[in-house]
Order: structure tokens, then sequence, then C-alpha cells
């Protein structure tokens, strides 16, 4: 039986696909109080989960044997979050009345928010005294905040937010500071003194470089932000949570956590899976779609984030992954938009929480989907975005959180697979005692039709519904899918027996199926 918190979610994901559907208010003239209250309409059934099947060789026989044990590690809504350049603050469409971005923020469920990226240091101006900003600044104020808290307080969100060291100015920052804390309130979990304050030296393009290389090192980064923090404290009056360093390199890290700062509350990392932007060797790490779902990326995302982990718990502070997404390249590139990044994303979404990351936020951008960043999550419909305006729209990895987010609130359980490589499984245990079970089939669906599987569980459970995301193939751009969770078909789900601890299904390549599972009372 699907419960009733996953039939609301379904019946959401169809909604907030579907164009015409809401749950506001109608313009129906109100009911008089002699009238009689109409019976409310009764909402159509959700389809049965069916897959579609091609014509193509099928693939290896897959066996996931599911444990009863826990691992110690869950998935939060913090786990589903969606990082933003800072430029993005100013944004109109953060206030509810303007547009369509709180909605589709709310797709995630309560998705945690940050704000930095590479234009924290180098192209916003703070102030909350009227200034003008300088030519090519972006200028972001109190209002801004206060806009932005609109959809913060709607999605009951978590919110961290960077404070511009790029032009070191500490009463500045500690200003900036102020108004988030007074604005966020309870939502705000940590601020951050710059972005990858390790690559500040960098002059790959012009208006990159923020230091030079003889100025800048771990130690003047420490000593700087000690200012900050010091700064910071005296304008709240309090003591703010505090995080960073946000970088990928491990020194950095290190320096962070071993100055040891007022309310050190998490160490935060950034990782990216493709990042040689000037190749395109398969496999490699340059923009190519093929890329994302090499063993090699997942390998490394495993190794890198098990630095970070060490580090962290080491201090005993979480490790958060403020800032991940499938590409650091800029603009539209062979990743953009494709089902492969889909499949990246539930994967590395379920893989990273496992390994006991404890937030993690997909990077995004508001600006127009085309020419835009290829790793946002949203972004703004063609020839809008540049002023704020314009329809925000769900890109391939959105579809990814949102079956993600099944799974919020769950423990992960001991799993063990065997058979085909390019299949990855995860298994969790909720509230309810429920089980879910997510299995990632990133063979291509342009080559092959399905892979036979076995889920044996632990006694008592049986299986009883799914929900997928799907694609013609992995290159497939534009064409990913989300197939709300329901109930098995009769014909066409794939399952070919459904035992009490035990399920044998076919799962068809290209996708992404979270199947749940309810124990026999």
């Amino acid at each position: 039986m699907i419960s009733k918190a996953t039939k609301s979610l379904a019946a959401l994901l169809i909604c907030g696909l579907l164009a015409g559907c809401s749950s506001g208010p109608t313009t129906q003239e109100p009911q008089t109080s002699n009238s009689a209250t109409p019976a409310p309409p009764t909402p159509e059934p959700l389809p049965d989960f069916v897959q579609d099947f091609n014509n193509k060789p099928a693939g290896k026989a897959t066996t996931l044997n599911v444990g009863s044990s826990n691992l110690g590690t869950s998935l939060s809504d913090d786990n589903i979050g969606v990082s933003f350049e800072a430029t993005e603050l100013s944004d109109p469409r953060w206030d509810p009345e303007v547009g369509n971005l709180d909605e589709m923020l709310a797709g995630l469920g309560h998705p945690g928010l940050r704000f930095g990226g590479n234009v924290l240091d180098r192209e916003i101006f703070w102030t909350s005294t009227g200034e003008k900003a300088p030519k090519g600044k972006t200028l972001v104020t109190p209002q801004d905040l206060e806009r932005v808290m609109k959809t913060v307080k709607k999605l009951d969100s978590k919110v961290t937010i960077g404070i511009p060291l790029g032009h070191y100015d500490p009463k500045r920052g500690a200003d900036m500071a102020k108004y988030a804390v007074k604005t966020f309130g309870d939502h705000l979990i940590g601020i951050s003194i710059g972005n990858e304050p390790n690559g500040y030296t960098n002059d790959a393009r012009p208006g990159l470089q923020v230091r030079k290389p003889s100025q800048w090192n771990e130690k003047k980064y420490v000593t700087q932000v000690r200012a900050y923090v010091k700064a910071i404290d005296e304008a709240t009056g309090k003591k703010v949570p505090i995080v960073g360093p946000g970088v990928f390199d491990g020194s950095w890290m290190s320096a962070f956590l071993n100055a040891k700062l007022p309310n050190t509350t998490a160490l935060t990392q950034h990782y990216y899976a493709i990042y040689e932007c000037s190749s395109d060797k398969v496999p490699g790490r340059g923009p190519e779609w093929q890329n994302l779902l090499e063993p090699v990326v997942s390998k490394s995302a495993t190794k890198m984030l098990g630095i970070g982990l060490a580090k962290a718990n080491k201090k005993k502070v979480p490790l958060w992954v403020e800032e991940t997404g499938s590409t650091s390249c800029p603009g539209t590139n062979n990743t953009s938009r494709t089902h492969a990044t889909a499949l990246w994303t539930i994967d590395h979404i379920f893989a990273s929480a496992r390994l006991g990351v404890e937030r993690m936020n997909m990077h995004s951008m508001l600006g127009a989907c085309r020419g835009g960043a290829p790793m946002s999550v949203v972004c703004s419909a063609d020839g809008t975005g540049s002023k704020g305006e314009g329809q925000v729209l769900a890109q391939p990895n959105y579809l990814a959180m949102r079956l993600a987010s099944l799974s919020i609130g769950s423990q992960f359980m001991s799993t063990k697979i065997s058979g085909d490589k390019n299949i990855t499984a995860y298994a969790v245990k909720a509230e309810n005692g429920n089980v879910q079970v997510t299995v990632i089939n990133k063979n291509d669906a342009a080559k092959k039709s399905k892979n036979p599987l076995t889920v044996n569980l632990p006694k008592g459970y049986r299986a009883t519904g799914a929900a997928q995301i799907y694609a013609p193939g992995n290159g497939a751009v534009e064409k990913t899918q989300l197939r709300a969770e329901a109930p098995f078909a009769a014909k066409g789900s794939g399952v070919t027996k459904n035992a009490t601890g035990k399920l044998q299904l076919e799962v068809v390549a290209s996708s992404a199926t979270t199947i749940e599972f309810t124990k026999k009372k």
C-alpha cells in the first residue's frame, strides 16, 4: 500500500509538471450561507506504474540483496538543496507574487538554499545605506534579502549565505551578515566568508583573479576571515554560525578547521564531476555526457568527499557539500540538459548522503537555459532571465531531485549488488518502517532495452509500487520524464514475480526507479 504522504507527493509531481494545475483560490463566486456545499471533486486516479520497453537487446541480470542493518547515515531535506550565485539575491522572482520560482522549489520539499558562487567575491555590491553599485557590480540590499525570505518562509528552508571577501572590507561584510541574521532568523544556519578562496589567484579569464599569488595563501585567508568573524559578532551581538571554507582543496579545509573560529558549525566542500573544459575525450573528465556515467567519476566523488568527511569527523563537525554539480564548465556544452545529468544527479545524491554528507546543494542560476550554466537545476525560458523576468523551467536533474525527495527522512540500509556494473542501487528505511529501493540503470536505452533485476529483502517485505525517471537514451536532450509513484500495472510494469521478501522485475535502461516495499502486518 502506498502511504498517504507518498500519494500527496505523487499528485504534486503531476501537478508541478502540467499547466493549469492549481491549488490556489478560484474565480468562482463564494457560496451563500443557505446554499448546499458542493462535494469536492474526485481526483483522477494516478495511472498504474508501467515502463517503456524498446526492442533492443536485454542486458545482464543483476541481484540486489538488502540487509536488515542501518548504516547510520540518512537522507534529509538538506541533502536535496539548491545553490545559487549570490547575484540571484536581487532577482524579483523570489517574491512568490511575481513568478513561479517558489513553486518550482516547493516541488523538492523543503530544500536547503545556499547563496554564493564565483560572483560573490567579484560581482556583488552590498549596501544598506542607499549607495549606488560601482559599474559592473550587482547591487544587493536588505530589501533583496526580505524578498528572498518570502520564499524561504514558504518553503521552510534552511539557508546559508556567503559574505564577499574578494574586496577586503570586514565592516561592510559584517553589515551584510547583520541583515542576513535579522531577516532569515532561525532559517539561517551558516555564514561563509568568501567562496573558493583557493581560487582567488586564478587568472584564467579577466576578472577572475582577486588576489596576487605573492599575497595569498591559507594563513592569510584565515587572518582575514578571523577579522570578518570578529566584526560580524560585534555587529550582530551574537555568535553567528560560521561555515567554510567552500573549497575542493584539502589543505584549505585543514586551515579553516585548525583556525578554531568561534562557533564553527560545519566544514564546507565543493565538488564537480566534470572540469576539464577543453577536453572531448571519452572516457575522461571533459564535458561529454558519456563521462558523467563513467565509474571513474563516481569513484572520484567517493575519494574526494571521503577526504572532507575524514577532516570533518576528526574535528567533530558535519560535512556540507555547499556547491556541487555535473560540470563546472561554463556555457552550454555536450552535457547540457541531457538525461545523463539526471542519472548522475540522483546517483550523486544517494551516494553522498550514504557516505555521511549532511547537506548538499546542486549549483544553479536563474539566467536563460540555453547558453547558461549546464549544471543548473532550474533556469529561465529562452530570451528571459537577464533582468529577473520569465518563467522558471525545470531541467532533467531537477526531476532526478524530485524522485530522490521520495526518500527524505529515511535511514540507509546495507546493500550488496552483483551483476551488471552499470547498475547502482540504494536502500533506505522510512520512519513508518517502509523500505524504498532506488535502482539506477546507466545502460543506454539507445543500445539496450532492460536488465532483469532480483531484489531480496528482509523477511516480511513486499513491493507495492514504484516511481521512475526515464528517457529514450542517456544522451537524449530535454527528453527526461518522471512517472509518479503508483501501484504496479497488471501488464507492462516489468514485474515477473512479487513475493514476500523477493521482487523480480525487468528495469528499463536509461532510468532511475524507486520501489516501495511495505512490511506485512
